[in-house]
């Protein structure tokens, strides 16, 4: 039967419980942490969980500091689940700092404005965020059709050596940013058709989230405010549904302001967040980037850690048994 391990399709026995692919994996009694279709397994029920056919295993490096707990994204494994633009910054300098500070291995640019060696004498964005340390996505901001939007694409497969991996989005009007989702299914199914790795900004719909999976999206990516607004996660339930039916990376787009709403998306489960304004527009960019990196690594933590269960009324942390009164 085909179960996914670490976002890899691999094909086990019928019978085949966690233990068994855990020992396959050469990770028996090492520190790991497990989960099965998005739940925490604890330790000792890898024997008895027996797995059935597209389950979803995801096993990390149970260490601190989020390093050695990775995701995959088009068949390549990151260790930073923070994804960042290079849009806003004051200059070329500011934009390499700031990149450098949030630990991001994934770099989103604009192939259509002019901040890529646009003017004689100015560095190349593309020399200073050297495509040999980060992966470039670029995307299609500004385009307000899929044909713009495919065009884009095609251009920066071009400008990038025959690069599949973009951010397709497709904006329905310059006030709200939002995407238009129809034209996004558009664009989406031709890029898709074409060979390209799609990363696709949407809304926080459901239903339009699992479209563009099925489409064949690498991965989706709600938006949790509008794009530049900082108003953080408007809808953490429309999230937490969209993260639950995933069978690909979630990663959280737009509308981030702080490094708590970015640590409140990974605490829904989410594999990432994609962020630009709420670095590049604060007081000290540099700072807000290592806050953002931080805020990543401990949402992602609380999720692998699985937090208490809310309860209305009080429960005493102190035992009573022994009290002299």
């Amino acid at each position: 039967m085909l179960v996914y391990v670490n976002g890899e399709s691999k094909e086990y026995a019928d019978d085949s419980t966690v233990a068994d692919v855990v020992e396959q994996l050469g990770l028996s009694g090492k520190k790991i942490a497990v989960e099965l279709n998005k739940e925490i397994l604890p330790f000792d029920q890898y024997s008895s969980n027996a797995l059935s056919a597209c389950d979803r295993l995801e096993i990390v490096h149970a260490i601190g500091g989020g390093q050695g707990d990775s995701f995959v994204l088009a068949g390549v494994s990151y260790q930073s689940r923070l994804l960042v633009g290079t849009g806003k910054y004051k200059d070329i300098e500011e934009t390499r700092m700031a990149i450098e500070a949030s630990g991001a291995q994934i770099v989103t640019v604009a192939i259509r404005r002019t901040n890529i060696g646009q003017n004689p004498g100015e560095p190349n964005l593309l020399e200073v965020i050297s495509p040999d340390k980060y992966t470039i996505l670029p995307n299609t901001a500004g385009c307000y059709t899929a044909e713009e939007a495919v065009r884009t694409c095609r251009l920066a497969r071009e400008l990038l050596g025959g690069h599949k991996l973009v951010k397709l989005e497709v904006l329905a009007d310059q006030k709200t940013l939002f995407p238009d989702v129809a034209e996004t299914y558009i664009a989406a199914e031709l890029l898709v058709k074409e060979g390209f790795d799609v990363m696709v900004y949407t809304n926080d719909d459901p239903i339009a989230a699992k479209r563009l999976e099925e489409i064949g999206c690498v991965a989706v990516m709600p938006l949790a405010a509008p794009i530049g607004s900082g108003l953080g996660i408007r809808n953490p339930y429309n999230i937490l549904t969209i993260v639950e039916n995933a069978k690909v990376p979630i990663l959280v787009d737009a509308g981030v302001g702080t490094a708590s709403d970015a640590a409140i998306a990974m605490e829904l489960g989410c594999d990432g967040v994609l962020m630009n304004t709420a670095i590049a527009d604060a007081k000290n960019p540099i700072l807000m980037a290592s806050a953002m990196r931080k805020g990543i690594e401990a949402g992602r933590e609380a999720f692998l850690a699985g937090r208490m269960p809310r309860k209305r009324f009080a429960s005493a942390s102190s035992p009573i048994d022994g009290l002299f009164f």
